[in-house]
């Protein structure tokens, strides 16, 4: 999609604002949850041993990454700094796309999760959680006599 980083046509960038904060609160609420989600983009899958989370954050330190499991909620916080000059620069912003401040996501977990068993990797912009099952509640195979 080509935009003009200086309009011409005052009508015609009020139209393409209006279009955008239009789809910006058209959440459409499903089984899954909403539609869009926050930063970071976020993957949840299950297996019959572990619960997978995957954040897609770039360009973050893993330091300042906070991932927290209480009470059967995953929450992951922290911060991605503006790489934009700053308010007291005189310079000017024309696209501004990329998300910057700080950021919150919470993932409500199954009962069978084994808090003391969750392991954390940051690796080329990519934070993976890996929260295992209690043995008890993974699915077993029962021989028959």
């Amino acid at each position: 999609m080509y935009r003009s980083l200086f309009p011409r046509d005052l009508f015609a960038e009020m139209d393409r604002l209006q279009r955008e904060v239009q789809q910006a609160f058209e959440l459409s609420p499903s089984i899954r949850g909403l539609g869009r989600g926050g930063f970071p983009a976020m993957n949840v899958g299950s297996t019959p041993g572990s619960v997978e989370v995957y954040a897609f954050a770039p360009g973050l330190d893993p330091a300042s990454l906070d991932v927290q499991i209480e009470k059967g909620v995953l929450t992951l916080a922290g911060e991605r700094k503006s790489d934009l000059p700053g308010r007291d620069e005189k310079a000017t912003v024309h696209i501004d796309e990329r998300f910057s401040g700080r950021f919150r996501r919470v993932v409500t977990l199954p009962d069978d999760i084994d808090p003391n068993a969750v392991e954390a990797r940051y690796r080329d912009g990519v934070l993976h959680v890996s929260l295992k099952r209690h043995e008890a509640a993974r699915p077993r195979r029962i021989d028959i006599q």
